[in-house]
């Protein structure tokens, strides 16, 4: 799964020459928590709410909200972005590689960058995402869990058994070593639980989930 296909394209972005109050305001109307800081087209920061809320007045300040909003207004982007190494992914990197570097870095979004032009932002929701569609979780079916023999040849044997009585496969990973989960798009799989037991292997669930499961 590749980030272009997971990633918001065009992300509402912000220029150093904006204000405080204008970031503000950009994050409150499009209900986002960060803003891409773009200058002449180039990409050369990332906006936070947290990074906003360190440079705003404390809630202790003696200021009136006037003079809190006249300060905020005042103040640009420039002056308070933060410099350091930008931490980006191309459209075609593949979405565990955003989810390591996130986890790496310990950021919550990654801006996509192509051809030194942003094109896109990658979240933490957004990985999410992408890691429900690959299990199939919102998707009715009947998972299967099971551990099979590390060795070559046994994801063949398992999928010919569950093709043999007419299981239809919807979603596969393997974790681990021979860590299978399956899921089947047929409701019934007692005989395919069956055959992969004689043949082996170690079903440890096996589970329906209907549309409206959570």
């Amino acid at each position: 799964m590749l980030v272009r296909d997971h990633m918001t394209p065009d992300p509402v972005t912000i220029t150093p020459q904006n204000t405080i109050a204008d970031a503000f305001a950009l994050l409150r109307e499009n209900k986002i928590r960060r803003l891409p800081v773009v200058d002449k087209g180039k990409l050369v920061g990332i906006m936070t709410e947290r990074d906003l809320g360190d440079v705003s007045p404390s809630s202790a300040t003696s200021l009136s909200i006037f003079e809190i909003n006249y300060l905020l207004s005042k103040m640009t982007i420039d002056k308070v972005i933060k410099k350091q190494k930008l931490i980006t992914i191309v459209p075609d990197a593949y979405v565990e590689e955003a989810a390591l570097l996130m986890r790496q870095h310990g950021i919550g979004a990654l801006p996509v960058v192509e051809d030194g032009r942003l094109v896109g932002i990658i979240t933490e929701s957004d990985i999410f995402d992408a890691f429900i569609e690959i299990m199939g979780l919102n998707e009715p079916g009947t998972r299967l869990n099971l551990e099979a023999e590390d060795k070559p040849g046994e994801l063949a044997k398992v999928v010919s058994i569950i093709f043999k009585h007419g299981g239809d496969v919807s979603h596969l990973a393997v974790f681990g070593k021979g860590t299978l989960v399956i899921q089947l798009r047929n409701e019934e799989a007692g005989p395919i639980v069956e055959d992969l037991v004689k043949q082996g292997m170690t079903v440890k669930s096996v589970a329906w989930r209907g549309r409206n499961n959570s």
